[in-house]
């Protein structure tokens, strides 16, 4: 059996009180708190330094409510294309409308500022985000199909959160200017 190695650490006032209320929480010691925390760190150290923890947050928040799921992008793109072939089209696009202005509503309080939407958009892979400046961003698509999808959803949804904005379409990329 191996000795533990005993280490001395000084927490500040606010860590201290997460430390205790972990350790009531976890019915652990401080120490079996302290190793559970380096084990969860070291495991999952991985997937925090690629995506970043803003992101891990994105998908836990929009997974646990039920309200997403995650789709294979290929079904998505399959789904638009049949969508564009499809008689009833237009009708497709007058319900995105409305999805997209209830996204609004509820981005208002959520996500308040037009890059939080932005990148909530991007973890659902629409997209990869490049900030150009404080109000203007390039959206790389990884299809032309989903340019007009995102394009109308971002003409409602910023609009709505009180922003002007400008889309100009590239051919593989929308340039955004949100303005508040």
């Amino acid at each position: 059996m191996r000795v533990p190695t005993r280490i001395t650490i000084s927490l500040d006032s606010e860590t201290m009180s997460l430390l205790e209320k972990l350790r009531r929480d976890m019915k652990l010691s401080q120490s079996g708190v302290f190793r559970r925390a380096l084990r969860f760190y070291s495991e999952n150290k991985k997937i925090v330094d690629e995506f970043g923890s803003e992101r891990i947050k994105i998908y836990v928040d929009m997974l646990s409510s039920g309200e997403h799921i995650i789709l294979d992008v290929d079904h998505f793109l399959l789904f638009l294309k049949f969508i564009e072939s499809s008689p009833d089209k237009e009708k497709f696009w007058e319900d995105h409308l409305k999805v997209a202005k209830s996204h609004s509503e509820q981005f208002s309080s959520q996500v308040p500022t037009a890059e939080g939407v932005l990148k909530r958009l991007e973890a659902c892979n629409f997209f990869k985000l490049n900030k150009a400046s404080e109000n203007e961003f390039t959206l790389i698509l990884f299809s032309d199909l989903t340019k007009r999808f995102v394009k109308t959803f971002l003409e409602v949804v910023l609009p709505s959160m009180g922003y002007k904005v400008e889309i100009k379409e590239d051919f593989a990329k929308l340039r955004v200017k949100a303005i508040k």
